[in-house]
């Protein structure tokens, strides 16, 4: 059951131009803007500028490392293809105003707006996520094809904790007690943190954000919130936004939202299911179906090329040491990429739907995944399968169980897999490619450098 109905942003007409921005943040009494790009680890960077400096000279710049930059805010060395720059010449970034949009929790009236990147002779910055998913859309728009997403996001509130050495907590509700069981679907459960989720409703809505439902999950204070399908690239701007607006409405209420992979040993992982139909130009008709309502040719080539390129786009799509502890047997999560109508415990699963609606459910992302370079991802399977025509395997009925995974087992196994794969090499260059793989491999070796306390418990007097 979920917890909330619908709740549609009210429709305005998209702003297109400086000119139509600067009366709309007029209008609002707008005082500041917080100017955003997500880097590659779907963080937000950038600069927050006086409103009247903002519309006086929109370009802003800022230096080429911050996409190469690791999650700890390291840079990787140079190794085999990849080279950094000492130099690090700034970029102009160009916002993109149908993006902007209210900042609901700031004390002040204020704005923000994603802005995209570019070298100084006008060119894309082929390694910033928003270009990384307009490449690979473009590829579909030359053939005709357009996709649409519907992800799931799903994420833990946890009580504060400001020492990393212990483990995370289930909050405290208004009941005054935490979870200490799997509450699937209660809607009781989420009740007890009504007053957060009222205010990321009223903060998603502030910024026309579609959200749809709300559900709890598996997990002690494990939720899920289901966006609207749509265009891929406006709904990677929306989970983009919609994460920095769920942990704001929490940390307001002295609680933490995370996205971790696995937060909690446990208990269950977050993932961020993507839902995937295309639809063609020409009619605006779903490809997946044909006119009496079957399956098409090109719906089984999609499947097929989930099928063989998944694997090797894991390690975007599970982006982290942590996001392998999620994807291990028997805890709720695939780790195969066999597929099955309505069937859960695959990697690919078809949700029962009309014709019109059929679509393919990708599992294997986490939420932890920046949202722009995850459905790229998923997509150029998808499109490496429509046009190699490649076909799936039979349909899984019952449990999808294998004796070995079908996804690569951890974080540097799925980098390798990622560079030798050809075909990702052409969808997505090699500069992407390998600047990608070198920022993992510095997260790899900055992850080695600590000592978890399963060493101590099991090696420190032992060994």
């Amino acid at each position: 059951m979920a917890k909330k109905k619908n709740r549609v942003a009210e429709e305005t007409t998209p702003i297109t131009n400086v000119a139509e921005a600067k009366a709309w943040a007029y209008a609002r009494g707008v005082t500041e803007v917080e100017c955003l790009v997500p880097d590659l680890a779907g963080v937000a960077r950038g600069k927050i500028m006086p409103a009247s400096k903002f519309f006086e000279d929109t370009a802003m710049a800022l230096p080429s490392s911050i996409f190469m930059q690791t999650i700890s805010g390291e840079y990787p060395e140079e190794n085999g293809d990849f080279r950094f720059d000492p130099s690090d010449g700034d970029l102009e970034l160009r916002p993109d105003f149908s993006s902007l949009c209210d900042v609901p929790w700031a004390p002040e009236p204020t704005a923000q707006v994603i802005h995209d990147a570019y070298y100084r002779d006008g060119r894309p910055v082929e390694i910033a996520p928003r270009q990384v998913l307009r490449r690979v859309l473009d590829l579909y728009r030359n053939k005709g094809w357009e996709p649409v997403v519907a992800p799931e996001l799903e994420f833990y509130l946890v009580k504060r904790n400001t020492d990393p050495d212990y483990p995370l907590e289930p909050p405290i509700g208004r009941s005054g007690r935490a979870e200490a069981g799997r509450r699937s679907y209660s809607i009781s459960a989420v009740n007890e943190f009504d007053a957060i989720f009222e205010d990321i409703y009223a903060f998603a809505e502030a910024q026309a954000l579609e959200v749809d439902t709300l559900i709890h999950e598996e997990g002690a204070a494990q939720m899920e919130i289901n966006l609207r399908h749509g265009d891929p690239l406006v709904l990677a701007d929306q989970v983009f936004l919609l994460k920095r607006t769920i942990r704001e409405a929490a940390l307001a209420h002295d609680i933490y939202a995370t996205f971790m992979a696995k937060p909690i040993a446990h208990e269950p992982g977050s993932a961020m299911h993507v839902h995937q139909s295309v639809l063609s130009q020409e009619t605006g008709k779903n490809i997946f179906s044909d006119e009496e309502g079957r399956p098409t040719q090109a719906f089984f080539n999609f499947l097929g090329g989930h099928q063989r390129y998944v694997p090797a786009v894991t390690c975007i799509l599970a982006p982290y040491v942590n996001s392998y502890r999620r994807l291990v047997k028997g805890a709720s999560a695939p780790v195969n990429v066999q597929w099955g109508y309505d069937n859960r415990t695959t990697g690919l699963r078809i949700p029962p739907s009309s014709p019109s609606n059929r679509r393919i459910e990708n599992r294997v992302p986490s939420s932890d995944a920046n949202p722009y370079l995850a459905l790229a991802a998923s997509l150029a399977c998808g499109y490496l399968g429509l046009v190699e025509a490649l076909s799936p395997s039979e349909p899984v009925n019952g449990m999808a169980e294998t004796d070995e995974f079908d996804l690569p087992a951890g974080l540097l196994e799925a980098v390798n897999l990622f560079e030798e794969t050809e075909e990702l090499g052409e969808i997505f260059g090699r500069t992407f490619v390998t600047t990608y793989a070198a920022v993992k491999r510095a997260e790899f070796a900055t992850f080695m450098r600590v000592i978890s306390p399963w060493e101590r418990e099991f090696l420190l007097l032992n060994v």
